[in-house]
């Protein structure tokens, strides 16, 4: 006979729900301060023993518990944050469930210490007794959590070493502290301080932000980013998106410097990491990943965040919403020429010697914009793929330009890559501007301006009469998923703007009778199905975008001048001044950099001069 249908005990019922949200020693550390947090702590101080698995303090100055709640606060779905499902529909704290310290309680030995600022003393709860007694402790709450998966011993033999279980926790604790700079954290480890990051005397939002995100990744990080702050406008809501963002030159080979946050919370989402991955095409070079830490404000009504059992993902109810909101202001952020902006301030205690790369980034370079009075002499290229390239290789410098021989630079000339003087092998631009050396790759960087320029042509095209169609000889027909009937079905009007014939042949095939003349070139089949796959998901032009652009890409680096081709001084001043207006000139099509400064400051470091 089979078994028969019986109720669970209340104690396995707990540490199942502890294996879904208790992974290891940083679970603990995350729900702990995530409680400090939602108590308005200020100050909170975390301890560690054995990678957490021994102990794991949280220390906090928040509001603290009353007596009377201390014997609820271990038991399962007991909570203060929601009463109501309609509370649920808008959660605005960290914590909502009233799971995490009965969980943490089913495998671990707590005590729990709390003190309110109307109490005489604090009062202590022992976990496995039950039993309260007064303790000693200013207003706040100390929990402590020992022995951690002592009650589910096979769960205990899957952790790592104890330096790697504290590397997590201490990572765990960096994104609360990034998310709040206006709260102070102590990370002490076997009764060593590991790590400490004090909130900012200031008052202003954005100089307490920039202040903890230097603390917290450094300075390197800081002269390789870029702030960002965009606010898009929706029918019913707003999505405001800030942080900062990493330039390509600085990308790394492994996504360990990610952090987005949604209403102060650690999460990864697909809709924000595709925005980002978008945002950065055509400038990171082979697989680089890029750095960011993102903070997206957007109304709790508009968010669910009761989605993961560690609540580290999320569901947005207008997701097309907040990708536009984070694509549009990373793009517009990364599209300016670096150029023509100030370099970030960073602390004058930072010492070491800065690398080529780091001495473009930290030049003092914030020239405004350059020369307009440019006139153009086109050189003509062959037809290709149906469109007539008619841009011009260089432009013709400026009466401003040519007159100018002297090597000192005035208010009256704004030349952020400054002026050529020589050129090298064939192959790099020479320039002096006011700070000191530029070099430029002049494949690399006209490769750049000609690609912008086809881009914004066939965008052109595209907004005026939609993307030229060009119909197949032979229509092309394929089996189709459900899924993929439906999005054709659903967005024809979408799919005939951007150049594709997509219709359906039986109940389960779709045939193409025409595509894209940018993509005539392209796999039919496989750039359909790509595209309804995207369409169903997010905007119905990025896959198209993203075919088109690699072509127009392939078009340029055939058009843009050649290494070995001499250039006299007027072209290469032509060309610096195209660079030094051009979006995304600071990298080439592959993501390659395409100019790399040092200061006067720099160069007489490497000669030792006034040592």
């Amino acid at each position: 006979m089979p078994p028969s249908i019986r109720e669970l005990p209340d104690e396995l019922i707990s540490q199942i729900a502890a294996g879904e949200v208790i992974e290891r020693p940083a679970s603990v550390v995350r729900e702990l301060v995530d409680n400090a947090l939602d108590a308005q702590a200020t100050d909170i101080t975390v301890r560690l023993l054995a990678g957490g698995v021994r102990l794991v303090q949280v220390e906090d100055n928040g509001v603290g518990i009353d007596r009377a709640d201390l014997s609820m606060a271990l038991k399962r779905h007991a909570t203060s944050k929601i009463q109501a499902l309609e509370d649920l529909e808008s959660v605005s704290t960290m914590g909502f469930r009233g799971e995490a310290l009965a969980a943490i309680h089913s495998i671990a030995d707590v005590t729990l210490t709390s003190r309110q600022a109307q109490d005489v003393h604090a009062w202590t709860l022992d976990g496995a007794s039950g039993e309260l007694t007064p303790g000693s402790r200013v207003t706040g709450t100390t929990i402590e959590v020992r022995e951690l998966f002592y009650r589910t011993p096979a769960r205990r033999k899957f952790l790592k070493s104890d330096a790697t279980e504290t590397a997590h926790c201490l990572e765990s604790i960096k994104r609360h502290a990034l998310a709040r700079p206006d709260v102070s954290f102590s990370v002490w480890n076997e009764g060593k301080l590991l790590a400490q990051w004090k909130r900012s005397p200031s008052s202003n939002a954005q100089e307490q932000l920039n202040a903890r995100i230097q603390d917290v990744l450094g300075n390197d990080f800081m002269l390789n980013s870029i702030e960002l702050h965009t606010h898009a406008q929706a029918p019913a809501s707003a999505v405001q998106v800030l942080g900062r963002v990493g330039l390509p030159d600085a990308a790394r080979s492994r996504a360990d410097t990610q952090y987005t946050f949604v209403n102060g919370r650690f999460v990864r989402d697909k809709v924000v990491a595709h925005a980002l991955r978008s945002a950065y095409e055509d400038l990171l070079h082979g697989h680089k990943q890029p750095a960011w830490v993102l903070f997206i404000h957007i109304p709790p009504q508009r968010v669910d965040v009761n989605v993961h059992p560690t609540k580290i993902e999320v569901r947005f109810r207008d997701s097309r919403e907040v990708h536009q909101a984070v694509w549009h202001g990373v793009q517009h952020q990364l599209s300016q020429p670096r150029s023509a902006q100030p370099a970030p301030s960073v602390p004058s205690s930072s010492t070491g010697s800065p690398s080529l790369t780091d001495a473009a980034q930290a030049a003092a370079i914030g020239i405004p914009t350059p020369l307009a009075s440019q006139t153009q002499q086109p050189m003509v290229w062959p037809e290709q793929n149906g469109l007539r390239q008619d841009w011009s290789m260089v432009a013709e410098p400026s009466p401003g330009i040519t007159t100018h021989a002297s090597n000192s630079f005035t208010s009256q000339q704004p030349w952020p890559l400054g002026k050529a003087l020589a050129q090298l092998h064939g192959v790099y631009i020479l320039a002096q501007n006011a700070q000191g050396l530029v070099v430029v790759d002049m494949h690399a960087a006209h490769e750049r301006i000609v690609y912008e320029r086809l881009k914004a042509q066939a965008d052109l095209m595209q907004q005026e009469t939609g993307l030229a169609s060009q119909p197949l000889l032979i229509p092309v027909s394929f089996n189709a998923t459900a899924l993929e009937m439906a999005t054709a079905e659903s967005h024809r009007l979408p799919l005939q703007q951007l150049g594709f014939d997509i219709d359906a042949l039986t109940a389960q095939s779709l045939v193409i009778r025409a595509v894209p003349v940018l993509l005539s070139a392209s796999n039919a089949t496989e750039l359909a199905r790509h595209l309804l796959a995207d369409l169903a998901q997010h905007d119905a032009s990025t896959v198209l975008e993203r075919s088109r652009n690699d072509i127009l890409a392939t078009m340029a680096c055939h058009g843009a001048v050649r290494a070995n081709r001499q250039l006299t001084i007027e072209e290469m001043n032509a060309l610096l001044r195209q660079m030094e207006a051009t979006e995304r000139s600071d990298q080439c099509n592959h993501g390659r950099p395409t100019w790399r400064a040092l200061s006067m400051t720099d160069l007489d470091r490497l000669f030792l001069r006034g040592r």
